[in-house]
């Protein structure tokens, strides 16, 4: 699965919505590069919430979804106190690896997109199979409720 960061959504997709802070500025009065991270996090956080897996309890099963690799494309700033839309989706997924792809909104403004990539790994930081739900989230994008 090479990771792409200018993704296209096949279907729908799940939304998190967040509010830039003044801490995230950097030098420049933008959000500072590595600020998206944590928006990203957010994001898959809530996602996965939204499925009905939170990832507390995705924990207590045994798994981690460590991220192995995280690609951004930045297009235009976000600044301090910007309405910010992070739309994601699970775009692929093997036997114990998966990618969500982002896109963040300010309004109609495409500000970056990303891609991370997740390895499922138990607590001994093994790889572990991936629980049949995440699988089925890439399969169809169906499955995400929208907000």
């Amino acid at each position: 699965m090479p990771a792409d960061a200018s993704p296209a959504p096949r279907g729908p997709t799940f939304t998190h919505r967040l509010r830039a802070r003044f801490a995230e500025t950097d030098a420049m009065g933008v959000i500072h590069h590595a600020a998206y991270l944590g928006y990203l996090e957010a994001a898959r956080v809530e996602l996965l919430r939204a499925v009905g897996h939170p990832y507390d309890g995705v924990r207590a099963s045994g798994i981690d979804f460590a991220v192995v690799d995280v690609q951004v494309h930045y297009m235009r700033p976000v600044v301090f106190d910007d309405q910010v839309a992070v739309e994601l989706w699970v775009r692929a997924a093997s036997r114990a690896a998966f990618e969500i792809a982002y896109v963040v909104r300010v309004g109609d403004r495409r500000c970056a997109t990303a891609v991370t990539r997740h390895a499922a790994v138990g607590p001994d930081g093994h790889p572990r199979r991936l629980p049949a739900w995440v699988t089925e989230l890439a399969a169809s994008e169906e499955h995400l409720p929208r907000r």
